[in-house]
């Protein structure tokens, strides 16, 4: 038998001296027993003996699915423990629910719990190879995806916003894997259920790429090339939309998230549109719609009339138009926020008051517009809600308004009005926090008073 052209601890080193690892950081590998993961914990556990600046960790996660399961764990942590490394197993609980598979499930779970082993500047190791690739790649095309799912896994991708993801086997082919662990007696588990072409990988494993390997025996290594280039067109896209998208957003006050101006987006090209969509989704952490979602997303909100209330929901996200502005929220139901009574005095120093979405600072200075601190008599509390008739007179009107009105006259959305706090003395409206604070309740120059804010999670 022919040596195995690759060294999964040479490949390991190759990645973590591109990416310039700093001393004390943690190598965790993503750790399933089967020959792939088990090779690459070879090359860990090699890798590690001349490296003992960093730390190591074998995550194997527990998914419950096989009756074979605690076996698996057993092997794993038999073979740590032969490697030297050190191990935790998890065990997590998959739940799929409609439209989504097992697989989706157990892939979610099993990243999840591998997050939590990461801290920032570590690498978390998997044992994709470049068979995976070309499995992922025609699933993307079963999927109609664009260059960004065509682009497929990345050899070293950011991960967790704070750590990186690398697959260091990803230029090595299923076969060269199988032979190293053969030659170097590795042993490894056989997860029955990669034998169940029901699943969409096992069917391509098991059916679909034999055959296209007999006909073309370089094609996962040219599908990997056009990943490639996808990743390249896709980084192109990213990069001009990066430059783009923040002349686009508005920071609206009392609000942690930015919205997207609709005129601005309306100026430009169709297919910008929806790029330029894309990623102001992407940029606040939400899954991608589909490209028949996105485009009835555009048409909804673009060709909406001025006034009308636009509001789609498409979980985990709603999208709601106000006045040309595009908000984007985690679609749930909104918070019954109940009355909070306080206690402020001469001695009382700045506050907290957290409510289920609200961030209320009561903080103490004499500069600025302020409330005035209460009297003996005053009891303080923080209410949500308030009849639209009822008249206000700001710090920055000449005349009273009606709530209402006052609302509008801020751009302050109809969804948003029912979750600012509404600070009362005794039965009196005297502040909305964040917008203004009630004339005749204003602390005097150079008075101690309270500046109430609202910073919406």
């Amino acid at each position: 038998m022919e040596t195995p052209s690759f060294s999964p601890a040479t490949k390991i080193a190759e990645l973590v001296e591109q990416l310039g690892l700093a001393p004390e950081a943690k190598l965790v590998l993503a750790y399933s027993g089967g020959v792939d993961s088990q090779v690459l914990a070879v090359g860990l556990a090699e890798y590690a003996q001349s490296h003992p600046e960093f730390n190591y960790l074998l995550v194997h996660v527990h998914h419950g699915l096989s009756t074979n399961a605690a076996l698996w764990a057993k092997h794993c942590e038999t073979m740590a423990t032969q490697y030297d490394l050190p191990i935790k197993v998890k065990t997590v609980k998959v739940e799929a629910g409609p439209r989504v598979s097992i697989e989706a499930a157990a892939r979610d779970a099993r990243y999840a719990v591998l997050t939590q082993e990461l801290s920032a500047g570590d690498l978390l190791l998997t044992a994709h190879h470049q068979d995976d690739q070309l499995e992922t790649l025609l699933l993307a095309l079963k999927r109609g995806l664009g260059p960004k799912g065509l682009a497929a896994m990345g050899r070293v991708q950011v991960f967790a916003e704070h750590a990186y993801l690398v697959r260091p086997l990803l230029d090595v082919q299923r076969q060269e894997i199988e032979e190293y662990a053969k030659l170097h007696d590795i042993a490894h588990i056989e997860d029955e259920s990669n034998q169940d072409n029901r699943f969409d990988r096992n069917f391509l494993r098991l059916d679909v790429i034999p055959a296209l390997k007999a006909r073309w025996p370089s094609i996962a290594s040219t599908a990997s090339r056009s990943a490639q280039l996808c990743a390249e067109q896709q980084s192109l896209i990213d990069e001009e939309v990066g430059a783009r998208l923040p002349g686009m957003l508005v920071k609206m006050p009392n609000m942690a998230r930015p919205v997207l101006d609709l005129r601005l987006l309306a100026q430009q090209s169709q297919l910008w549109r929806a790029q330029l969509l894309r990623g102001f989704i992407d940029s606040l952490g939400f899954a991608m719609p589909s490209s028949v979602q996105l485009k009835q997303l555009l048409f909804q909100l673009l060709a909406a009339k001025e006034d009308a209330k636009v509001e789609i929901r498409l979980k985990p996200m709603v999208l709601r138009r106000f006045r040309h502005h595009l908000y984007i929220d985690r679609y749930e139901a909104s918070p019954k926020l109940m009355p909070i009574e306080i206690a402020i005095n001469e001695s009382a120093s700045e506050g907290w008051l957290i409510t289920e979405n609200i961030k209320l600072e009561l903080n103490r200075c004499d500069t600025g517009v302020r409330l005035r601190l209460p009297q003996a008599n005053e009891r303080v509390s923080i209410r949500f809600g308030a009849s639209g008739s009822s008249r206000c007179h700001p710090h920055f009107r000449d005349k009273g308004r009606e709530l209402k009105k006052l609302w509008q006259e801020l751009a302050v959305p109809p969804w948003l009005r029912d979750q600012v706090p509404l600070i009362y003395f005794n039965d009196t409206l005297v502040a909305a926090a964040g917008y203004w604070v009630e004339k005749r309740y204003l602390a005097s120059e150079s008075e101690v008073g309270l500046i109430p804010i609202s910073v919406r999670k």
